[in-house]
C-alpha cells in the first residue's frame, strides 16, 4: 500500500458540548448537548520519530476548536455546523483529509433516538462523497 492508501490518522471521539443549533427557533432558545468525532489523515512520521508535540496536531486544541465553535455560533443545520468544524480544522491543522461526525444528543422526535448525525469528510479543499 502507498502511503496515501493508508495515511496516519489522529482521531479526536465525543468531544462534547451543549449549543443552540436546529431548525425551530425553540431549539435554538433550549440547545441541545453535541458530540463531535474528528479523524484526520496526516503525516505523522516526523513527530513518532521526534516524540515533539511541535511535530503533530495537538487533540486538546482541536477539541477546545470544536467547542468554541459549537458553543459560540448558532446554525439551523448540522451539516452548516460540521463544514465550520471541517473549515477551521483544516485551516489550523493541514490534514490531508478530515472527517467530521457531529451527532445531535437525544434530539426532539416522535420517538426515542440517541442521536441524530451527520457526517462530511473534505480533502484537497474538495467535498468527498
Amino acid at each position: 500500500m502507498t502511503e496515501r492508501e493508508a495515511p496516519d490518522k489522529i482521531i479526536v471521539h465525543g468531544i462534547q458540548f451543549y449549543g443552540f443549533h436546529g431548525v425551530p427557533d425553540e431549539e435554538q432558545a433550549v440547545g441541545h448537548r453535541y458530540a463531535v468525532d474528528l479523524e484526520l489523515s496526516l503525516d505523522l512520521s516526523r513527530a513518532g520519530e521526534s516524540d515533539s508535540i511541535a511535530d503533530t496536531v495537538n487533540y486538546a486544541h482541536l477539541a477546545r476548536l470544536v467547542v468554541e465553535i459549537g458553543t459560540t455560533r448558532r446554525f439551523r443545520l448540522l451539516e452548516a455546523l460540521a463544514e465550520q468544524i471541517a473549515a477551521a480544522v483544516r485551516e489550523r491543522a493541514a490534514p490531508q483529509r478530515v472527517r467530521v461526525r457531529v451527532k445531535k444528543l437525544l434530539p426532539p422526535a416522535n420517538g426515542i433516538i440517541d442521536y441524530a448525525a451527520v457526517e462530511i469528510v473534505r480533502s484537497d479543499g474538495a467535498k468527498v462523497r
